[in-house]
């Protein structure tokens, strides 16, 4: 019995020593979870604008930033924010970019809001449209000329549906077999004449046509109350593991305390945004 105590004992003092020996997320490093290849999010290069808000809270707590990289898909959380790492604790400890209310893990306070946008090329039928109701301007001819490009997933296509713009439709995987390959790639075809139009989330519709040299119209979709199932704002957060709550508060007083800046970057790569709707639950 004495024997068998003593080896527990000893069996919780080196479990103890291992908890006391794992490094404390943000001290040391900023150590960031990200996909190398998900404009304009973020990339191995550092372009994307979650790359500089990572930046940016690197800076402010005073430590070097790390990134931890995984195509940001099936499997994206497990392999990166609950994947165990060489140093005693995980492979990092914040994701930049989550929906609010994320299952995966525990999500921050909301730090901005986006929607849904149609964009389309001028001069290809439909410049008449400068805001959602204007789609009433277009024809049913016009309608059945435009060519669309549409999502396997995604609101895009119920929306496109009710307003009459499917003769032409066109259907896009919202992730292929390579992880090189994003949502993004759509924009291009528009541009390359192969598709007039599409419904893709509005941080990408955005970032794109300020850096396109291709006249692009960016038209933000809002949720109406009419058609609830055609939900398309959504408010993101930052996402830390379960159970982490005193870093999950440290997060929060980082976007609080850099919430103009974070603004600022939004802005520079021309996401739009639109408010955060708050919920009974409390985040903070």
């Amino acid at each position: 019995m004495f024997i068998k105590r003593s080896l527990l004992l000893s069996g919780l003092s080196l479990l103890m020593l291992q908890v006391n020996a794992a490094p404390t997320p943000g001290v040391g490093a900023l150590k960031v979870c990200a996909d190398p290849y998900n404009l304009p999010y973020s990339n191995k290069d550092g372009e994307g604008f979650e790359n500089k808000i990572a930046e940016l809270f690197a800076a402010d707590l005073g430590v070097p930033l790390k990134y931890e990289w995984f195509p940001q898909r099936m499997g994206f959380i497990r392999n990166t924010l609950k994947a165990e790492g060489t140093d005693g604790g995980f492979k990092c400890d914040l994701v930049i970019g989550v929906p609010d209310r994320f299952e995966l893990a525990a999500t921050t306070k909301a730090y901005y809001a986006s929607t849904y946008a149609f964009v389309y090329a001028k001069g290809r039928g439909l410049d008449e449209m400068k805001e959602p109701k204007d789609i009433s301007k277009i024809s049913d001819e016009a309608k059945q000329k435009i060519r669309i490009g549409a999502f396997d997933r995604g609101p895009g296509q119920l929306w496109l549906f009710k307003n009459g713009l499917f003769a032409r439709m066109k259907p896009y995987m919202s992730q292929s077999g390579d992880v090189r390959v994003n949502p993004i790639n759509i924009l291009d075809d528009i541009v390359a004449d192969k598709i007039d139009a599409t419904v893709i989330w509005g941080p990408i519709a955005g970032f794109y046509a300020k850096n396109s040299e291709a006249d692009l119209e960016v038209i933000p979709l809002p949720s109406g109350k009419d058609n609830p199932e055609m939900k398309f704002d959504y408010n993101m957060s930052m996402a830390v593991r379960y159970g982490e709550n005193k870093w999950k508060g440290a997060v929060n007083e980082l976007i609080n305390r850099n919430k103009d800046k974070i603004k600022a970057i939004l802005d520079d790569y021309g996401i739009p945004v639109v408010p955060v709707k708050q919920s009974a639950e409390d985040n903070d």
